[in-house]
């Protein structure tokens, strides 16, 4: 983690099958917070790129919590040495110099490690976090770990979530990992296995359980690319964040919280 970021969550109660969660508490100062998931980005989607690069650079938010898959793919911190990932990092400090930037990572880039973090200037979220602002608590997650239904990608996940998978990987040579990157995105089985069921959304009980645990009656996550707010049950209400896609679609969207609320804007109205 950077000079500054907040020490690792605490255990949760023996027993509870929840989560350990984190709390962030925004500075009475702010006024509006910005949050960002599933930009995918890679050489090969550069309107999204610099769409999204204009967007760090203009927003008038006080701090960009980006909720996961930032990128298409992270293989380790050693990557941010390479141009387009060189890119990436440099908006990113650039960002961050000026304004708060939170990272939690996605299903796509969970290998960002401490040195992507102290480099690029960001505050690394647990996953999940309760963002505490304005009197609101709000929890914050990707949105993989609550997609329960799709038993086959909550195996995965908790294999390359292990530190002995995720050591046996980064101990391979750069190359190697770009390389079985490269293979997972072309084929459709290995992708499928690394995304999840495309079909699947979070498991409304547990999510609610979650929230409930925490006191907060509001959630935000990604993942599921299905940009929208609704009522998980009476007086708990979801927030999903939109994909970014600008070179294929037209899909860009920030989700903001002021103290009067949850506002929807596209990158160029902030």
């Amino acid at each position: 983690m950077p000079e500054g970021a907040p020490p690792p969550p605490p255990a949760p109660p023996a027993g509870s099958g929840l989560p350990a969660f984190f709390n962030f508490e925004a500075p009475a100062a702010w006024r509006s917070i910005d949050f960002i998931s599933d930009l995918h980005l890679c050489e090969a989607l550069p309107k999204t790129f610099a769409a999204w690069a204009a967007y760090m650079r203009q927003t008038t938010a006080d701090a960009v919590f980006i909720l996961g898959d930032l990128f298409e793919v992270w293989v380790g911190d050693d990557a941010r040495t390479r141009p387009f990932e060189r890119q990436v990092t440099d908006v990113l400090a650039e960002c961050a110099s000026h304004r708060h930037v939170a990272f939690m990572v996605g299903n796509r880039d969970f290998l960002v490690g401490t040195a992507m973090l102290r480099e690029a200037g960001l505050t690394g979220l647990p996953d999940p976090t309760v963002l505490v602002a304005w009197g609101q608590r709000v929890l914050l997650s990707h949105g993989d770990a609550l997609c329960l239904s799709d038993q086959p990608y909550q195996a995965f996940r908790r294999e390359v979530r292990s530190k002995a998978w995720q050591s046996a990987f980064l101990a391979r040579p750069l190359a190697e990992r770009l390389r079985i990157a490269g293979d997972i995105r072309r084929a459709s089985a290995s992708r499928r296995a690394f995304d999840g069921d495309t079909d699947a959304d979070v498991d409304q009980a547990q999510a609610v359980r979650w929230m409930h645990a925490m006191g907060s009656a509001e959630m935000v996550h990604g993942h599921t690319h299905r940009a929208g707010s609704d009522a998980l049950a009476p007086g708990f209400k979801r927030h999903v964040l939109s994909d970014w896609d600008l070179d294929q679609g037209r899909r860009a969207e920030v989700l903001r919280l002021s103290r009067g609320g949850f506002e929807r804007r596209s990158p160029e109205r902030v």
